[in-house]
């Protein structure tokens, strides 16, 4: 092995063919970097713009959900950021949604003790007007039968109903589990079962569905919707849409969805007042925005920088997807700094409504054919706020070749702990690099370490500005950077052979994923 081509080495060392022990004893003291990826490093240490668009960004215009008006103020942000940077941008609608708009929320307890709630509304909830509706709050029967849930029905008028089941511990299992006795956290987690058990089973005696509930009771006259969607972790909930069209939909953090529940449950009969001031815009359009940089041999072949602009409401939609959001424009900006005239165009895609399907890129791709049969690759980031640790081949059958090579051109401190898996699979949905997978281009996820992303951040009322590791994002950027610099100076498009897919459950041949239609229209969750 001592006598292997230095050049072999890289690759397979770029690509994550050998051990990291093999790294210690081959790696040169300097590695000797392509002179534009240095100015790359250097401007991504020395002039790092990325604090600065994520305080812009997420504290100035905040949650980004299709439909609102902070998705517009996004967009024109980012269209003048780009601007000052000298890089076309533009506005591209390709649907229509239904227009929402925050305003203020207080929820506060009024019996048996006054206590303001920490609590929010879903997104597209219905309002109470901006004036303070109080009522008493009841949690769900037990029944024995379908006909004896739409008997008791009416009893819910002018109430507030909890619909979530009440959670045994708001601690999360990895604090159980490194403090607690082994007895005690088998029993917890029995317990826990035993509840979600019961709770499923009284559903479905009900005769209804957990999505359909919500309805039910607004139309039988209740006053609002009290739900409790616990993300397993400390003082995090998911936060998603209403399921009302009539009263205000509302999510509570765990301990005060808890109390009101005990309340209840123990004849206490809380009452809480509400006051919404939302407002329904009625149907406004949903867009992408467009960057570019034109490239001066190739301009209608393109490198495609991929990240979702919109976001849900519960945070400030830091990690899903601002740091996606913010890494792409930084790269844009360090890229027309010390690599101006690119061989091909880099065009930047902030999609619209990924979160409720890929709806933007996949517009993008259907809209866009002549773009997407000359594109090199698309790199795509949108799963926190970590460093790249996993890139998947996608399914293309050369994507150890070229990606091998432009990786091999990165700082090898960035890219000595990435994981490759080539050729891959084609993924199909997840993110917006599936809607061109899907066309036959390369397109690849920069997946990245967790950080919790999936209990603390992801889609919760905790995705805000505090959770980001501008180090690990420094590091992705100089990344992408250098991949979307090689990918543009390549000689010629690359091979998209495909790989033949493995049978599927049946013994029958996998299928590459179809292009699906986005959702043009929408109304909410």
């Amino acid at each position: 092995m001592k006598h292997m081509n230095y050049a072999i080495f890289s690759l397979l060392l770029a690509i994550g063919l050998l051990p990291s022990a093999v790294h210690a004893q081959w790696a040169p003291s300097e590695q000797q970097l392509d002179p534009v990826v240095q100015q790359i490093v250097n401007e991504a240490h020395h002039n790092s713009q990325l604090k600065q668009l994520a305080h812009e960004l997420l504290d100035v215009v905040g949650p980004r959900l299709v439909g609102t008006p902070q998705m517009k103020h996004a967009h024109e942000w980012a269209v003048s950021k780009y601007k000052d940077w000298g890089i076309e941008a533009r506005y591209e609608e390709f649907g229509e949604w239904r227009g929402w708009d925050r305003g203020i929320s207080h929820i506060d307890m009024t019996y048996p003790r006054v206590k303001t709630l920490a609590g929010t509304q879903l997104a597209w909830s219905p309002t109470t007007g901006g004036k303070a509706v109080e009522g008493e709050v009841i949690t769900l029967p037990n029944v024995k039968d379908s006909q004896a849930f739409q008997a008791w029905l009416p009893t819910v008028k002018g109430k507030y109903v909890l619909v979530s089941m009440p959670q045994p511990t708001g601690r999360p299992d990895h604090n159980w589990e490194e403090f607690g006795r082994p007895e005690s956290v088998e029993r917890m987690k029995k317990e826990r079962d035993s509840l979600t058990e019961a709770w499923n089973q009284n559903i479905q005696t009900m005769g209804i569905s957990s999505n359909s509930l919500p309805r039910i009771l607004e139309e039988a006259g209740a006053a609002g919707i009290l739900q409790c969607y616990w993300s397993r972790e400390f003082g995090s909930n998911k936060i998603f849409g209403a399921r009302t069209t009539i009263v205000p939909s509302l999510d509570i953090s765990l301990e005060d969805y808890g109390i009101l529940y005990r309340l209840a449950e123990n004849g206490h009969k809380p009452r809480i007042q509400v006051e919404t001031d939302s407002k329904d815009l009625g149907t406004v359009p949903t867009f992408n925005t467009i960057a570019e940089i034109k490239g001066t041999e190739k301009p209608d072949e393109y490198v495609i920088l991929s990240a979702h602009f919109d976001s849900w409401e519960g945070g400030s939609g830091a990690t899903d997807n601002g740091t996606g959001t913010i890494t792409m424009m930084e790269i844009a900006r360090i890229l027309k700094k010390v690599y101006p005239n690119p061989k091909r165009t880099i065009l930047i895609g902030h999609w619209g409504s990924e979160e409720q399907g890929l709806n933007g890129s996949r517009a993008f791709v259907l809209d866009h054919s002549d773009i997407v049969e000359k594109t090199q690759a698309v790199f795509n980031q949108d799963n926190g706020t970590g460093r790249v640790a996993n890139i998947d081949g996608s399914g293309f059958l050369h994507a150890y070749d070229f990606m091998g090579r432009w990786l091999a051109a990165a700082p090898r401190n960035i890219t000595a702990d990435i994981k490759t898996h080539f050729p891959g699979s084609p993924s199909t949905g997840g993110s917006d690099h599936a809607s061109f997978t899907a066309a036959g281009i390369p397109a690849f996820m920069m997946s990245s370490l967790s950080w919790g992303y999936s209990t603390i951040t992801w889609h919760t009322n905790l995705d805000t500005y505090d959770k980001l590791i501008f180090d690990d994002l420094r590091d992705n950027v100089i990344l992408i950077a250098t991949l979307a610099y090689k990918a543009s100076e390549e000689p010629e498009l690359v091979n998209r052979e495909k790989r033949i897919m493995p049978l599927g459950r049946e013994g029958q041949p996998g299928q590459w994923p179809v292009i699906r239609q986005p959702r043009r229209t929408g109304v909410g969750y």
